[in-house]
């Protein structure tokens, strides 16, 4: 009996294990997906999968929705002086000076010449930005959006320009409200973001290309025009002619930065594009909106990177800071007792860098502002308060930084510069040549240390300014007729742009 009842018993048990086993199988097994998921992101926190939209459409689509109808398409027409049309002075020898006689006083050519470039709009009421260059010296200006809305004549403004920045700020006044772009964070931009570049290269409109930021805070990059200033993006989205002043965009679609330059042996595209930071240009756009021109701070200082040499000759801990070389007199540098051979180490509460950066921090600083700079000096670090004064006009980007500009390959003064003292020239007109990239075209054609240009094309330099007109003028591939004086003798150089 107790048997049977166990027998009994024992099977109810075992029946009610197999059915218990089965339930928790199916709540274990509908419980397996989301305990698998855990270890995973779910699709809206994969950036991979949240790069495509629901319909499989790129995220670069819906960037260009957002940013296309606010890029322009900007054509600028401007009178170009030269001799007159068919010739040009290339007479060598013991007879140039009779042609020269000859043909003095034969009037000078105008002809017309055209730039092309982009912009992009900041506001809805039409403040338009583009780069400098793009509308230099421009006498007709004619803007063009996506939509085929043209604006030209008395609807276009330049508000402002700032060469040493390379940034112009236009303004459209037609009475309507305009697509604009937002601008980001571009200090907060990293190394390997993706960067997508809109404007209209070579004619071509509305174009959009794709790439990464390849690197941050770029300087010295020798470009044709310029700017002085440069803490460049640099980037492998495609930009090429045309595409200056067109905005650099992040994924989100707020501008990052400016497109402004590239570097190549073809004059096309191979992947290295440079373009002007958006904390830097916000800067800049907010003194041209407000004052028309741009006041910079000022504190009177030759800087020098520090090198590995430079740090064991000073005795210097490290190679971080920067290194004076040299303190202007009467200057807010050494009204606070800063002097040649310190280290400048921090600035306002900042971490100092590099030149390009220091530069950037004192232009951007309020004139009338005294910060603390700390300085490295004999072995202690030294805290300092400078008053910021304004930038002289007569001061260029130079002062505050040795890093030249080379149209060319050289690097050249006014013969008033004191740098131009050395070599004892005793004229009042014309440029000389301090140094020369190894290279480059000025190097090819054979030009030395201490050369005196007195004329371009046969058009006479007086100064620095007579000298970048013409090189701007020179054709690509078109050579040139460069005279100099070097030593005692004159002499023709040929120069192949």
């Amino acid at each position: 009996m107790h048997k049977d009842i166990s027998l009994r018993n024992a099977g109810i048990i075992a029946g009610a294990a197999a059915i218990f086993a089965f339930l928790f199988g199916i709540i274990i097994t509908a419980s397996i997906p989301s305990f698998a998921n855990r270890g995973e992101a779910s699709p809206q926190q994969d950036p991979a999968i949240a790069m495509v939209g629901e319909g499989g459409e790129s995220p670069f689509a819906r960037v260009a929705e957002k940013v296309s109808p606010a890029v322009a398409n900007i054509s600028a027409e401007r009178t170009v002086t030269g001799t007159f049309p068919g010739f040009e002075w290339r007479f060598q020898g013991p007879w140039d000076e009779l042609f020269r006689d000859f043909f003095k006083g034969t009037p000078r050519s105008e002809r017309k010449t055209q730039t092309l470039g982009s912009g992009f709009f900041i506001s809805d009421d039409g403040y338009l930005v583009t780069n400098y260059h793009v509308i230099k010296g421009a006498s007709d200006i004619v803007v063009k959006l996506t939509n085929k809305q043209e604006f030209n004549g008395d609807e276009v403004t330049i508000v402002g320009t700032d060469s040493l920045t390379d940034i112009a700020l236009l303004k459209i006044d037609n009475g309507e409200k305009l697509p604009y772009l937002e601008f980001g964070d571009s200090e907060r931009v990293k190394v390997g973001d993706w960067a997508i570049a809109f404007g209209n290269p070579f004619h071509l409109e509305g174009t959009i290309t794709v790439g990464v930021i390849s690197a941050k805070g770029r300087a010295g990059i020798a470009l044709p025009e310029g700017p002085g200033y440069q803490s460049f993006l640099q980037t492998d989205a495609a930009i090429n002619p045309g595409n200056s002043g067109g905005p650099l965009v992040n994924i989100r679609g707020e501008v990052i930065g400016i497109n402004t330059a590239i570097t190549s042996p073809s004059g096309g595209n191979v992947g290295i594009g440079f373009a002007i930071p958006a904390h830097l240009a916000e800067w800049v756009i907010d003194a041209l909106k407000s004052k028309g021109k741009v006041t910079r701070g000022y504190l009177g200082v030759y800087l020098q990177e520090i090198t590995e040499d430079l740090k064991d000759a000073l005795d210097l801990p490290t190679l971080e800071g920067i290194l004076i070389s040299e303190v202007a007199l009467n200057t807010p540098a050494s009204r606070a007792g800063m002097l040649a051979g310190d280290v400048i180490t921090q600035f306002d509460g900042k971490e100092v860098k590099d030149m390009a950066s220091f530069r950037i921090m004192v232009a951007s600083t309020p004139v009338g502002k005294t910060v603390k700079i700390a300085v490295f000096r004999k072995g202690k670090i030294k805290e300092l308060k400078v008053t910021i004064g304004e930038m002289p006009e007569t001061v260029t980007a130079a002062e505050e930084s040795p890093e030249p500009e080379y149209e060319l390959g050289l690097h050249v003064v006014d013969v008033s510069d004191p740098r131009a003292d050395d070599f004892n020239l005793q004229v009042t007109k014309g440029v000389v040549v301090l140094s020369i990239k190894s290279g480059t075209p000025a190097d090819k054609a054979g030009f030395r240390i201490g050369d005196l240009i007195i004329a371009i094309g046969g058009n006479e330099v007086s100064d620095i300014s007579d000298y970048r007109d013409l090189i701007d003028n020179l054709k690509t591939g078109k050579p040139v007729i460069f005279q100099v004086r070097r030593g005692e003798r004159k002499l023709y150089i040929a120069v192949t742009p």
